[in-house]
């Protein structure tokens, strides 16, 4: 075959093709609406915006956020993450505060699995910064560690679970430590929409450190495209320490 080589571009070309398709198929995989973390990371030398609008009333008590989420992929199993509530407004007996928010940095490292055979697993790392305007800054920096196990169910079902840890500073400046606890079962209705329910304790703590914050979540979520989603987000406060509802909006996109 002595012309052969003349080919060889146009089937690097194919070749170059195929990958890029192979590589599109999989759609996005997004750490929101819900609050359970995708065990999924968005990939080697890619890049995720996740951002939204959200409201949230706690009795007289309204406040609207704009909460992003950064993500960087390092590798196939590594990310680095950069999030925060954004800006924020609160409005209390008719005071308003306006400002930024804390900052958090961290990474996710995907351990195994896809959900379809077993459980896909990964590891959060975090740190929440003291970086926001003074109305809305934590106390020190707070560290947090969680796992996320997610299983594919027959009939398009999905489980997902979070368990975690953070360390928390209340107004005083003391230190305590509070469990993290999500449970979400997912339905994918088609290629392109999913709902779900879950119960999400972002704080599982004692009286004195404010008590556990907990709320029943439902949402769903459309792949407008393989790389871009929209999703649509309400939960209802369970007890008495947590806000009454909240309303989040989103649309999430990947380069």
């Amino acid at each position: 075959m002595p012309h052969a080589h003349r080919f060889l571009p146009l089937i690097l070309l194919a070749i170059a093709v195929a990958i890029a398709d192979a590589r599109a198929a999989e759609p996005i995989a997004t750490d929101r609406p819900d609050f359970v973390e995708s065990s999924q990371t968005v990939g080697a030398h890619r890049v995720q915006v996740e951002t939204s609008v959200a409201w949230e009333q706690d009795g007289d008590a309204r406040t609207f956020a704009t909460p992003t989420l950064l993500r960087l992929g390092v590798s196939d199993h590594w990310e680095l993450r950069l999030e925060g509530d954004g800006w924020l407004r609160s409005t209390t007996d008719g005071e308003r505060e306006s400002g930024l928010a804390d900052v958090s940095v961290g990474a996710k490292y995907h351990v195994a699995g896809s959900g379809e055979r077993g459980p896909s697993l990964a590891w959060l790392v975090h740190a929440d910064l003291p970086s926001g305007d003074r109305a809305f800054r934590g106390h020190g920096v707070r560290p947090s560690v969680r796992f996320v196990a997610e299983w594919e169910l027959a009939n398009d079902y999905s489980l997902g679970v979070m368990p975690g840890l953070v360390r928390e500073s209340d107004d005083e400046g003391r230190r305590y430590t509070a469990g993290i606890l999500g449970v979400v079962v997912g339905k994918a209705w088609t290629d392109r929409f999913r709902t779900f329910a879950e119960v999400a304790l972002p704080q599982i703590a004692r009286a004195n450190d404010g008590g556990t914050i907990a709320t029943l979540d439902l949402g769903g979520a459309w792949l407008l495209n393989d790389d871009v989603q929209l999703d649509l987000a309400y939960s209802a406060g369970l007890n008495r320490r947590t806000p009454d509802h909240a309303v989040t909006v989103g649309v999430s996109a990947r380069f």
